[in-house]
């Protein structure tokens, strides 16, 4: 089965061993360790593989009681992570629980992020029994281990992969309950400016690996071509950059089946259903009303940049409104969102469908409609029911 990076994030207090775990679960030195509290100050970021799961990477944080004015900029990174991670840890040593593990537990219950307790340095002080019945109330899943003489180390591992959820490293098919085997599957793909010289963009790569995998029949061509590719073979489906919605639905008949690549990644990160609601609010639009376009990668953009231009042109002229745009990148923190109308997603192939997801819960938790690229550009096209109807039904 295919698989995906799974985020794993290490909190605890400053020279609990966070950073000594991970060697220890890597059984190489991959951080960088000290007796300094406070050696490690932002997140940082460990790949490597575990087995049961596959593909990992660990997240190292500062401590959670850090303090001072640098402190409790450490503090706000760290807790920035828990928008962007799987699975947690909470680490703690020397029977020493508190109000910092008790705050990261609330803030892991609060985005439904499983987490298991791990007492570190078992090779000094092992854990009490009080304790560990205290901690008993705050999970089932609780480790002792020593990332000096690596005992424990297999337990928390093997912990590690029973509370992982499936839907974290087991890839999703993106078409395999639409296809089926020797369907014809036409990707169209128009090579503009913003379309990367020599290769092709990731959508497009997921999309032929997808169609493949199901015994399909991928057919890539331009824009231009499809007119004589539907002239001389039918199709299944189609399936189109999103930019090229309106010159594409005039020449697909009706009983072809018509979508785009962003649309697809909507549905497989998540939150098609919450697109699906949000898309019609930008009929409610107003002069002054401000559009949060989230972007999940970083990118030189240009005049034709989809998010940066096309999408806010497009949104200004089919309302007619004043609109205003501001842009947030990867995985940054989100602004101060009751400044926002509405929201609007990007594809999010860059990004795993927990780190999206919490960003758009973000949104919803603030009764701000959210839309997906694909699904603007169809609104305002007018085809919104038509390419989003197959993934209806």
């Amino acid at each position: 089965m295919k698989t995906k990076r799974v985020f794993i994030g290490i909190f605890g207090r400053r020279n609990q061993g966070k950073s000594s775990l991970i060697n220890a679960i890597a059984g190489q030195d991959i951080a960088i360790v000290s007796d300094i509290p406070g050696t490690t100050t932002d997140p940082v970021k460990k790949s490597i593989e575990v087995f049961g799961i596959g593909p990992v990477v660990f997240v190292d944080t500062a401590g959670i009681d850090d303090v001072g004015e640098m402190g409790e900029k450490r503090i706000k990174k760290t807790m920035e992570v828990l928008k962007t991670i799987d699975v947690a840890i909470v680490l703690i040593s020397e029977n020493i629980f508190g109000e910092p593990e008790e705050d990261i537990i609330k803030q892991l219950n609060n985005y439904q992020i499983p987490f298991v307790i791990v007492h570190n340095k078992s090779d000094k002080i092992t854990i009490s029994n009080k304790l560990r019945t205290v901690l008993s109330e705050y999970s089932s899943s609780i480790v002792e281990c020593s990332s000096l003489d690596k005992t424990g180390i297999r337990e928390l591992i093997d912990t590690l992969v029973k509370i992982t959820p499936p839907s974290a490293y087991i890839a999703k098919t993106l078409l395999g309950d639409i296809v089926s085997q020797g369907d014809f599957i036409v990707l169209v793909m128009p090579q503009d400016s913003e379309a990367p010289e020599g290769r092709l963009i990731l959508p497009q790569v997921q999309l032929i690996r997808d169609i493949l995998d199901n015994n399909a029949i991928a057919i890539s061509l331009q824009s231009s071509e499809l007119k004589t590719y539907l002239q001389k073979q039918k199709s299944k489906l189609i399936i189109t950059d999103s930019q090229a919605f309106d010159f594409v639905s005039k020449i697909v008949p009706y009983d072809i089946p018509l979508t785009s690549f962003s649309i697809i990644l909507a549905r497989s990160k998540g939150n098609f259903s919450n697109y699906l609601h949000g898309t019609p609010f930008i009929s409610k639009l107003k002069d002054g009303d401000r559009i949060l376009m989230m972007e999940s990668c970083t990118h030189v953009t240009s005049c034709e940049d989809i998010g940066r231009h096309k999408i806010p042109a497009m949104l200004q002229k089919f309302t007619g409104k004043r609109l205003e745009f501001d842009w947030v990148s990867s995985l940054s923190p989100l602004p101060d969102l009751t400044l926002f109308s509405m929201g609007i997603q990007c594809g999010a192939c860059m990004v795993t469908e927990k780190q999206v997801s919490n960003r758009v819960k973000q949104l919803l938790d603030n009764n701000i409609p959210v839309s997906n690229y694909g699904m603007t550009i169809a609104y305002v096209t007018g085809i919104f029911d038509r390419v989003t109807e197959i993934f209806r039904k």
